[in-house]
Order: structure tokens, then sequence, then C-alpha cells
């Protein structure tokens, strides 16, 4: 008789904590971003579309830092593999001081990148590691969980961002300080984790994976990196130019459509959380299929310019957009073998998609915003054709 395996084990729990709050530390710096995105229109005087390169800048590191933080995890260990992404995280932090001082948005953007770098290894590092804290049938549950406080960071980061940068600031000292402050709180962080123990680790705890074949030939992981890279594509576009929307299309104040943003970030952390225990009776590529069908109606929604119906639309994308990333990640990590650790690096890489779309929506929105939603429908639809043939992409 077949036995439910547990979500994970108690000499895990230490660990799958700790390494659980570091999903909401990165939320917390992506969302941030966004907010940036719209205060540097004001204040450095630039483009939409030229406030896109925020997000390049952010995701891009993702493409530079993917291979050689896996590299270094599979040379050094995942606990010294968290520890540079943390180093990194607080140095990027801590350059928007000279960046502030020079009022330069190629000094932010560096910042950004350094930052994100960070970013990009602790995403490295943490997913692999999450999915092999027990049983491998329970990795899309666990990557789920703890991808849901990545949402909460979500809801921080706008609130914060809204509340001390675009509540009547038009100046760059409060973007100085609150990243002085976010700094310390890494740096911190990275203390800590000095004193917790990694237990040992197997890739997979339920069958015997043998000699894993190389990862070109692997379908399920190929298609997930390339569903990843659209899909940080749609969250990147879709998160950059949400305030414009609101301002735009709503004729709501900066400050108000940020509040909105942390709003629809907690649709999001709800949709992780309800997407966590509708996968104990719905497969997660199902449930994929089906989320990215619904938010190609969300974005058809959005771009009408209906008023409310159309906003509220646009807050529901983050809903159903929810379960993507992590569930992408884990359905591509699956029965992998030694290949595990290089297979997440190369799908951290996709995440430079979330660079390259911001800019090109930016075009678009410079003269209709709500437009500019069209674009994220192309990245929905190989979301959905990825969740519908996967079956036959995993056959071995």
């Amino acid at each position: 008789m077949s036995v439910r395996p547990n979500f994970t084990e108690r000499k895990y729990l230490t660990i799958f904590l700790f390494v659980t709050s570091l999903f909401l530390c990165w939320g917390v710096a992506l969302t941030l971003g966004d907010v940036l995105n719209r205060h540097f229109q004001h204040v450095l005087h630039i483009s939409k579309s030229r406030s896109g390169l925020v997000q390049l800048s952010l995701f891009g590191a993702y493409a530079v830092m993917g291979i050689p933080a896996g590299i270094f995890m599979k040379r050094f260990g995942y606990k010294r593999g968290i520890l540079l992404g943390l180093l990194l995280y607080a140095s990027g932090a801590f350059l928007f001081i000279p960046a502030a001082e020079a009022v330069s948005f190629n000094y932010f953007r560096l910042a950004l990148f350094v930052l994100a770098c960070g970013l990009a290894t602790l995403e490295t590092v943490a997913h692999p590691l999450i999915a092999s804290l027990g049983d491998q049938r329970t990795s899309d549950q666990r990557i789920n969980f703890a991808q849901s406080f990545n949402g909460l960071g979500g809801v921080i980061g706008p609130a914060l961002g809204s509340y001390i940068i675009l509540k009547e600031s038009n100046d760059l000292l409060a973007v100085r300080d609150l990243y002085m402050v976010i700094g310390g709180v890494i740096a911190t962080l990275a203390v800590v984790f000095l004193f917790i123990r990694i237990p040992k680790l197997q890739y997979a705890t339920h069958e015997d994976l043998g000699e894993a074949k190389p990862l070109i030939r692997q379908k399920h992981f190929v298609f997930a990196a390339i569903a990843q890279f659209f899909n940080t594509a749609a969250q990147g576009g879709t998160w950059a130019y949400f305030i414009n929307y609101g301002h735009d299309v709503m004729g709501l104040s900066d400050e108000k459509a940020g509040y909105f943003f942390s709003l629809s970030m907690i649709l999001l952390m709800i949709g992780r959380f309800v997407g966590t225990g509708l996968m104990r009776i719905i497969a997660p590529y199902k449930l994929l299929a089906m989320f990215a069908g619904m938010n190609i109606v969300m974005c058809v929604i959005v771009a009408q310019q209906w008023g409310w119906v159309s906003f509220v639309a646009l807050l529901m994308i983050n809903f159903f957009f929810s379960i993507m990333f992590p569930t992408i990640f884990s359905l591509g990590l699956k029965n992998l073998g030694k290949h595990t650790q290089q297979a997440s690096s190369f799908i951290v890489m996709g995440v430079v998609g979330g660079g390259i779309f911001p800019p090109l929506m930016g075009l678009i929105a410079n003269h209709n915003v709500a437009t500019a939603y069209y674009l994220p429908i192309i990245c929905y639809i190989v979301i959905l054709l990825f969740g519908y043939n996967y079956p036959r992409l995993a056959k071995k």
C-alpha cells in the first residue's frame, strides 16, 4: 500500500526555516526594484523605457551569476554558497550610499546588479536545497511553501517603498537610508547562519536514479529553463509598470498605486498557499497549465482599460502567477540525480527574462501602458504548453 510521503523531516526543520526566510529577503529586494523604477522616473527624470533598465540590472545579474553560483555551490557546498549570496546582497545594498551621493542612475544600476548577484546566488542554492530536505515526491510542495514567504517579502517591499520612498519623497535620501538598513539586516543574517549546521543530504530519497542522462537530453529540464525565462519575463514586465498603470489609467497617486501593488503581492502569497494545498489533489503540472490559461484571460482584460474591472484583473495576475516560478523550478529539477545543482544554476539563468521584457514593454508603455500588457500573453502561452506537455517531456 502506498504511504503518503512527509512534507519534510524533523532533522531538517532548522535549516528549512532559515532557508525559507531567505525567500522572504529576496522578495523584498525584487519588488523594491519596481518602486525604484517609478521613483527614478520622477527624481532622475528618465522615461518609462529607460527606467525599465532597473529590471535589466536586477534580472540581468541572474544570467551572469547563475553558472558561477552553481559551480561555487558544487565546489564549496550549500552553506558557503548561501554565505556568498548574503555577502553580495549586503554589499549591493551598501553601494546605494555612494550612488545616492552621486545622484547617478548608472551607479544605482551597478548597486542593484551587485545586490542581484547575491539574489541569484541565493536562488541557485536555495531551490535545490529546499528540494533535498525530504522526499522528492513532496519537493513541489516544499518549494511552493518556501516561495509563499517570497510572496510575503513581495508584500513588504512595495509597502515599505511606498511609505518611505514614494510618500512625499522627491530626493534620494530615503532610498539611501532604506538600503542602509537592509544591508545591515542581511549582514546580521550572514553572521547567524555561520552557527547553523546543514545535515548531509541526498538528491532524491524515493528511487535509485543511477547515472542520470546529460542535462541537454533531459527534455523536462530544457523546457523548464525556457519556461522560466518567459515566466520571469512576464513577472518583470507586469510588476515594473503596475504603479504606472495605477497612475496613468486609474488616476491614483504613486503612493496609493504602490499600496495596491502591495495588495497584489498579498494575493500572490495567498495563491502560493492555496496552490500548495491544491497540489495534494491536482498534479502540479496540471495546476500550472490552468493558472497560465487564467493569466492569458487576465492580461486581455487589463489591456482593455475597463476601469476597476481591468485593475482587479491586474491584481489577479499575481494570484495566478503565484505558483509558476516555484512549480517550474521543481518540475525542472525532478529526477536529475547528480545533475541537480548544475540544473538549478541553468534555470536561475532563465530569470534574465525579467530584465529583457520591461524595456520592451516600456517602449509600448511610453504611448499606452495598458496596451503593453498584451505582451506577457506570449509568455503565458509558453508556460501553458510546458505544463500541458510535462508528462510526455518527463517520460523516461
